[in-house]
């Protein structure tokens, strides 16, 4: 067999190669772009709903003015974090917040009991079940791209191409590994 012809076929299989490496790079980076977008949606509505929150809770526990300026600052950070590090930890002083105002209304019965509070409630539950599927999407996604980033010979692919590893949006505090409990 000709030497030319083994080079040439050589040299198409490793171009085939780095383009399939490419394309599954730039497959598994927009996978977990999209992933996080899909946290940022529910997170947003997450942040939409607290304020609905707090002024309901408001109504009832007028004196607890300290908790619901904890939960406005934990949403404000948590507004305004910018990478997903930053993100995380926001996100984990907000259920702690919230925590605050769902033991606060635990004292009053008649909030307990109001439609208001009990939509709000199930609005947020849902939310939280929401986010914990779309964190545990974008983890899935961020891993298959990381491993791929790491694995030879595609981290040589990767190195040329410039991609560069993801941040897993973890909860830090063991604590906050818990399900926020929000039933009354």
């Amino acid at each position: 067999m000709n030497p030319l012809l083994i080079v040439a076929i050589l040299a198409i299989v490793f171009g085939l190669y780095i383009v399939f490496a490419f394309n599954r790079l730039v497959s598994l980076r927009t996978r977990s772009e999209e992933a996080w977008s899909d946290i940022d949606v529910q997170l947003k509505r997450r942040h939409d709903l607290i304020p609905n929150l707090v002024e309901t809770v408001k109504g009832y526990a007028t004196h607890e003015k300290s908790v619901f300026e904890e939960v406005t600052k934990a949403r404000t950070s948590a507004i305004n974090a910018r990478s997903i590090e930053q993100q995380g930890k926001a996100e984990n002083v907000l259920t702690d917040a919230l925590k605050s105002v769902f033991a606060v209304a635990e004292n009053y019965p008649d909030l307990k009991a109001s439609d208001n509070f009990q939509k709000l409630q199930d609005e947020l539950t849902d939310t939280e079940d929401k986010i914990q599927a779309s964190r545990r999407f974008y983890n899935g996604n961020v891993r298959d791209l990381n491993i791929s980033i790491e694995q030879f010979p595609s981290s040589i692919i990767a190195s040329l191409f410039h991609f560069q590893k993801k941040e897993l949006f973890e909860i830090e505090n063991p604590e906050e590994r818990e399900n926020v409990e929000v039933k009354f």
